[in-house]
């Protein structure tokens, strides 16, 4: 039963490409298969919420310089058992970028991605199953950096993509998607 509001978003989302048809099955099918989707504690990988979080403009996307794998992303983290994907994307942005007046542009999801966690410390190699959505902060706070990050960057819409301070495949996805406005 908790799966099946995310097996719903899953069945209405719409891929530009055969790759993320491809991402998109292979996604649906791990829900179907485990129970356990939404707990972090399912070694082989669990379902994460992101967020492409804009400014209240519209104008510039956030990214985080994640501490730990010392890499640059949207903001996001574990379901830790909740099935509203869409609600874990929120309260991570907001713990994420310390702003706390953030609403969802739409309740469809923006994008999906299946990528791999490595080793780190006691915690095995794992599947993320990344569902994300695009939201956008409704107020005039500032960003306040906590410790999952070395630093937070908004980035302009305007940015070429050999600009941005990464070239992760899935974030410049969805940095065309939204420069695209799909």
């Amino acid at each position: 039963m908790k799966r099946s509001l995310l097996l719903s978003l899953l069945d209405n989302y719409v891929p530009m490409t055969e790759e993320e048809t491809a991402t998109q099955q292979r996604v649906i099918e791990f829900v179907q298969a485990q129970e356990n989707c939404f707990e972090r504690s399912l070694e082989i990988g669990h379902i994460t919420g992101s967020a492409w979080l804009l400014n209240k403009e519209g104008s510039h996307a956030l990214l985080m310089h994640h501490t730990k794998l010392d890499r640059w992303f949207q903001l996001g983290g574990h379901c830790d058992g909740e099935s509203n994907v869409l609600a874990v994307a929120l309260k991570e942005a907001q713990e994420e970028s310390g702003i706390s007046d953030i609403a969802a542009v739409s309740f469809e999801i923006f994008d999906i991605d299946v990528h791999t966690i490595p080793e780190h410390k006691d915690i095995k190699a794992h599947e993320h199953y990344d569902i994300r959505f695009l939201l956008q902060v409704q107020s005039d706070e500032l960003v306040v950096q906590n410790k999952e990050s070395k630093e937070l960057r908004w980035i302009a819409k305007t940015s070429k993509l050999t600009d941005l301070p990464t070239q992760e495949a899935s974030v410049l996805r969805m940095f065309e998607k939204w420069v695209e406005g799909n």
